[in-house]
């Protein structure tokens, strides 16, 4: 009986030492942000670091509740969240869908590579000005300028994926007269999402990086434009109040890619 008795035991003593681990890492994660935040206010506080450029993080929660109840940071949030979507949206799926035919179709991918090799390099923001003279300065460009910064991390990854497949499924799928939709639906896109999804990830960081300097060069509205009026006016608690922003969005967009991942591809 006692010998029965020893497996359990030690599967309850793994379960407890696995759920301590959690809550330690746990932990640790929310830890590190406010001990970060307790530092700077004490060094701001006590005079340590200069209040007028580094205001304590009270100040900088306080401005923040005056903007929210006043609307105008509502204002703001909505414009930049808008922009990223459109834009993110429109620079994926095509990205996704070209990337699936230049990964299943070597013609195509020879045919392409040098193009998207030539350009990539070249920062989005750099052909701002050539995006504002074909679309204007309304919110098309903006849109159209995270797309662009977006579209080439997923198209590259997504055909980095298709490559990666084992050929075994494509000449299964040939053998069985699988048609074009079931290579892209059935092989071809489950088989390149662990790739594609790194590359999705890395896009939505690019395009908080871009809407931000987007719309300091060339828009009213916007998380970026009151982060550059902020710092024209030397009103750096709403400039940080702007930065905590794009920073809480990025983290919060990490954390939704992630859980996806987690249930598209739950084997990686």
């Amino acid at each position: 009986m006692k010998d029965l008795k020893n497996p359990v035991e030690t599967e309850k003593q793994e379960w407890r030492k696995r759920q301590n681990q959690q809550r330690l890492k746990t932990g640790l994660t929310i830890f590190s942000p406010v001990f970060l935040l307790l530092i700077w206010e004490v060094l701001s506080r006590s005079g340590l670091i200069d209040a007028r450029f580094f205001p304590p993080p009270t100040a900088i929660i306080s401005t923040f509740i005056e903007l929210l109840t006043s609307g105008q940071l509502f204002h703001h949030i909505n414009i930049s969240l808008f922009r990223i979507f459109a834009g993110f949206l429109l620079g994926v799926i095509p990205g996704i869908i070209l990337g699936l035919c230049m990964g299943l179709y070597a013609p195509i991918r020879h045919f392409l590579s040098p193009l998207i090799m030539a350009l990539m390099p070249i920062p989005t923001l750099a052909l701002l000005p050539i995006i504002l003279i074909i679309f204007g300065i309304g919110e098309v460009s903006k849109v159209v300028t995270i797309a662009g910064s977006v579209f080439f991390p997923v198209v590259i990854n997504t055909v980095a994926g298709v490559i990666s497949i084992d050929s075994i499924y494509l000449d299964v799928a040939k053998n069985y007269g699988a048609s074009r939709r079931d290579f892209f639906l059935k092989i071809a896109l489950p088989g390149s999402l662990p790739v594609m999804l790194e590359g999705i990830q890395m896009g939505q960081a690019i395009a908080l990086l871009t809407i931000v300097a987007a719309e300091m060069m060339g828009a009213r509205s916007g998380i970026g434009y009151l982060i550059w009026t902020s710092y024209s006016a030397f009103l750096l608690k709403e400039m940080f109040v702007g930065l905590i922003l794009i920073s809480f969005f990025g983290y919060i967009f990490s954390l939704l890619l992630r859980w996806l991942q987690r249930k598209l591809i739950p084997w990686r």
